[in-house]
């Protein structure tokens, strides 16, 4: 599944392509998704994008209805889009040839074509009309990783009294979005925390080292532009490059690159969790 920092670059790289453009046409090419892509979407066409942003998983794309000399009129609403499994948005041309498993497409005037793919078709393109930030899918989520917002002292608050691993405990988008499975191995490692270990029993030092190094870990792999695992792209169709710097995420059995002794993986709420025995306590 593309994780937050394969998210955003996607944010990133359609950006430019789109932002200030009017688009000609909106089609549903393939409705079944993990809800049905609505047909509301499609009346989108002659309306302007303004922002393209992020929230947790969710790429947000902010459309506006033009007034007769084209100038930007009223919020015609946001597009919410998940990639899912194995989603993809990708810039090509409008004369760009159709893939099998292409779900949506938005035209635009100046030529260019956003299109979505997703295969295993767990991804969702859903359209709100009223504030996006009280749509049912966004208006609990926790704060982001890399805001003012998350830290520590946030970390070490939530934490108390709760007995669940902490690897699922920062996993959980209602105490902070965008941690999935590779990253909280990663950061688990880098805070010298076993993946296993009760969230109550991690202390307030060790609840800011954690929260640092999860900002860091997320923050490399924007700039690196994601992890390439399985099916995840980008905009362009090029992979991102974070898989190189895995500690021990899908290293089971590897040579720890600080100690040496043997990564181990441990099923922990039902995901492959990989820690070094000795690095981590």
């Amino acid at each position: 599944m593309p994780e937050l920092p394969e998210v955003e670059t996607t944010c990133r790289g359609i950006e430019p392509h789109i932002t200030g453009n009017d688009l000609q046409s909106v089609s549903v090419l393939q409705p079944s998704l993990r809800w049905p892509v609505p047909d509301s979407i499609e009346k989108l066409a002659g309306c302007r994008v303004g922002r393209v942003w992020r929230r947790a998983k969710y790429i947000l794309i902010d459309v506006n209805r033009l007034t007769s000399n084209r100038s930007k009129g009223a919020p015609a609403g946001t597009l919410i889009i998940h990639l899912g499994m194995s989603g993809s948005l990708r810039i090509c041309s409008n004369n760009t040839e159709l893939r099998k498993h292409d779900h949506a497409e938005f035209r635009f005037h100046n030529g260019v074509c956003l299109r979505y793919h997703d295969p295993r078709r767990f991804g969702c393109i859903l359209l709100s009309e009223q504030d996006v930030s009280e749509h049912a899918l966004l208006s609990k989520l926790g704060p982001e990783p890399l805001s003012e917002a998350f830290d520590g002292k946030h970390l070490h608050r939530l934490s108390r009294k709760r007995k669940t691993p902490i690897k699922n405990f920062i996993m959980d988008s209602h105490i902070v979005v965008g941690v999935g499975n590779i990253y909280a191995s990663e950061s688990l490692f880098s805070a010298g925390i076993r993946p296993g270990r009760s969230a109550s029993r991690v202390n307030a030092a060790q609840c800011d080292a954690l929260a640092a190094h999860i900002k860091r870990i997320l923050g490399n792999a924007i700039e690196m532009g994601g992890t390439t695992l399985r099916d995840f792209v980008n905009s362009e169709g090029s992979p991102g490059y974070f898989s190189q710097q895995l500690q021990v995420y899908g290293r089971s059995g590897e040579a720890c690159r600080e100690c040496g002794d043997g990564i181990k993986n441990k099923v922990i709420g039902q995901r492959s969790s990989f820690y070094c025995p000795t690095c981590q306590s």
